[in-house]
């Protein structure tokens, strides 16, 4: 009888101590996933301070590519448009804004929208005190310009731009990611 309850006493610390190890198992793999999570999150984090410090260089030397992802028309209606034709291109004194849809018609620079080349005017670049930076210029094309205004979010390189055509009232918003001009890989469309 006593090699019985020896023998009980003995599987009951056995299975104490398995489902002890078991919990304590749980919990170490718990932990490696949050700190996993947490390392991946100020990696992440650090990569972003890194793209927004690129970008506010690029706007600083005029060298840069607001590549859009969603565009938004003047009625707030919006679209996702691909970024290597959908963009704004500032280059020093010369700049580029196009603007292309999916759609049935080539329109007037051969790939379904519109493209003003030209020159830039007075560019006004101011930073707030969250650290946002606002870029405004004009480009001056053969026959049409536009109005752009650029905002970049602090600690981000997501931006938006907002162009006002002189040619008609159709203000459009795009909103995307300003990269410097050496890392873009954007399609320039021809001009007619």
């Amino acid at each position: 009888m006593k090699k019985i309850i020896a023998l009980m006493m003995l599987v009951f610390i056995g299975a104490s101590t398995a489902m002890y190890a078991q919990q304590s198992s749980s919990e170490n793999r718990r932990a490696e996933r949050k700190a996993q999570r947490d390392a991946e999150k100020a990696r992440e984090k650090r990569e972003e301070a890194q793209a927004y410090a690129n970008a506010v260089q690029a706007i600083n030397n005029r060298k840069f590519v607001l590549e859009a992802d969603r565009i938004t028309f003047k009625r707030g209606r919006s679209a996702f448009v691909t970024s290597n034709t959908n963009f704004v291109l500032l280059n020093g004194e010369k700049a580029s804004v196009q603007v292309a849809f999916n759609g049935p018609y080539a329109g007037p620079n051969g790939i379904g929208g519109i493209t003003v080349d030209g020159r830039v005017g007075e560019i006004k670049t101011t930073t707030d005190k969250k650290g946002n930076v606002n870029c405004n210029f004009n480009v001056v094309g053969v026959g049409i310009s536009a109005q752009v205004s650029i905002r970049l979010t602090h600690d981000t390189n997501n931006a938006s731009v907002t162009i006002n055509p002189n040619f008609n009232s159709n203000r459009l918003s795009l909103d995307g990611k300003v990269i410097p001009l050496s890392e873009s890989s954007v399609f320039k469309g021809r001009a007619f």
